[in-house]
């Protein structure tokens, strides 16, 4: 049996999407599934859009994804003198020919085609046939080079995805498949990639449905055999529209910088278009198992920003302190803040990490640790108040000789809710309120107890 190779080939003209990474993460699972290849190409043919800037970005997304690829990247633009070749054939063969059309003439002939409500499209005025007298060759106009799709027949294919398609060769005009300049077009260079990468399966949005009839003539003219085609629903936002980079966050990087988890991100997109069971949370390792390529949706996948919290949330509570507390610390410093003992933040990461869906909101509840307390007014106001003050400063005297730890701490607390006739929560909050900046937290005396003493001291000298 043929080994399975599969591949991810994004255009570097901005961000991984979401859509391309979830393609990516199908492809990928697929491949090593079946102990196959998967390849990266960097479709960079759109010279005037391309940048270096977004391959860095495509190849930090993938590896933060960590979507390993076995061959690649490999750049179209540094294979143009294959194309040039494939092209050199087809001429030769007849299956493709010079077109000297000018773009003038093009946008006339379509009004034309307009005024007589016909389908609008290139009429094959320099398509070569038995018989046919061709315009004289223009000095001054540089061709492109046109396939000679076949004008008969249907095309069908047996979709991963969608099963049985069928389309008319009767309703596509013969593609472009070279620019003037020189350039291939994209679908007659992912034909001639795919072919020479021994692709075996493709899986792809279903936007480019109508782009496989015009690769699968080119696949016949060539002699090439075809790989197995899987087009996939688009994903729909919030909106219920699809996903735009012109609406909400899209890119992967931007989740990389919100907090979210690798492998969180990795099970959601899994499960958005793909389901094994009512398994919700599932390792790299389960969904390579279960990844044969069944069980995709035909429909589209809707984006929940919730469910995605939730999920990251779930692998936040499993994750590493550790691994935790260097995310943590890159959070921090974006902002300024310098935890200096990254250890330090790995209790209290264990700590807080229940009550956060995010990394970024992990990083909120531990600045308190590094940035001076700054209550608001309205709960000063509320909770410190005259009656609990003696309370407060009797207990900032307790915590300067105690060990500073959990239990000597809750033992402070109590012998002043003793001495002052309190119920916990009347010291407990004015004491969140004071030294941590808010009136709810965990555990009061695990918290105070990963402060430093006198940071908690100098806090409640503010009474």
């Amino acid at each position: 049996m043929t080994s399975v190779r599969t591949r991810i080939a994004p255009s570097p003209t901005g961000f991984l999407h979401l859509g391309t990474a979830r393609t990516a993460l199908y492809s990928w699972a697929y491949a090593r599934h079946h102990g196959g290849q998967f390849v990266l190409r960097i479709e960079d043919t759109d010279v005037a859009r391309s940048t270096q800037d977004s391959v860095d970005q495509i190849l930090q997304s993938m590896h933060w994804l960590g979507l390993d690829y076995d061959e690649g990247p490999i750049y179209q633009m540094q294979r143009l003198e294959r194309y040039q070749a494939v092209i050199d054939g087809m001429l030769a063969a007849g299956t493709a020919y010079r077109c000297y059309t000018t773009p003038e003439e093009l946008d006339a002939m379509r009004e034309q085609q307009k005024a007589r409500n016909e389908k609008t499209g290139y009429d094959r005025r320099w398509r070569p046939e038995h018989g046919k007298v061709l315009p004289p060759v223009p000095e001054d106009v540089k061709p492109v080079i046109r396939f000679k799709n076949p004008r008969d027949g249907e095309v069908r294919w047996d979709d991963l995805v969608k099963g049985e398609i069928v389309i008319a060769n009767k309703e596509f005009d013969d593609l472009i498949i070279q620019r003037a300049d020189g350039v291939p077009t994209y679908n007659f260079a992912v034909v001639v990639d795919d072919w020479d990468m021994n692709i075996t399966h493709v899986f792809r949005g279903d936007e480019h449905i109508n782009n496989t009839p015009w690769q699968i003539n080119i696949y016949m003219a060539l002699g090439a055999a075809l790989p197995q085609f899987g087009h996939l629903p688009v994903i729909l936002g919030d909106d219920g529209l699809k996903l735009s980079k012109r609406r909400g966050a899209v890119a992967v990087s931007n989740y990389e910088e919100g907090g979210y988890l690798p492998e969180a991100m990795l099970n959601y997109l899994a499960r958005l278009g793909w389901s094994h069971g009512d398994a919700e949370l599932f390792s790299r390792e389960q969904l390579i198992s279960w990844f044969d390529g069944s069980h995709l949706n035909k429909s589209p996948a809707q984006w929940d920003a919730a469910k995605l919290s939730w999920v990251n949330a779930q692998y936040i509570k499993q994750a590493d302190d550790a691994r935790l507390a260097t995310m943590v610390t890159a959070q921090l410093r974006s902002r300024g803040i310098d935890a200096k003992d990254e250890a330090a933040l790995a209790p209290m990461c264990a700590l807080f990490k229940d009550r956060c869906a995010t990394t970024v909101e992990l990083a909120d509840w531990l600045s308190m640790y590094f940035v001076a307390a700054a209550p608001s007014a309205e709960d000063v106001a509320t909770h410190v108040t005259d009656a609990v003050k003696p309370a407060l400063v009797a207990l900032r005297d307790r915590l300067t000789d105690v060990a500073w730890d959990k239990a000597a701490i809750q033992q402070a607390i109590k012998d002043t809710i003793g001495e002052y006739k309190l119920k916990m929560p009347q010291l407990a909050v004015p004491l969140r309120v004071l030294v941590c900046g808010r009136a709810q937290t965990p555990s009061i005396d695990a918290v105070l107890s990963l402060f430093d003493r006198n940071d908690v001291l100098n806090r409640l000298r503010t009474v």
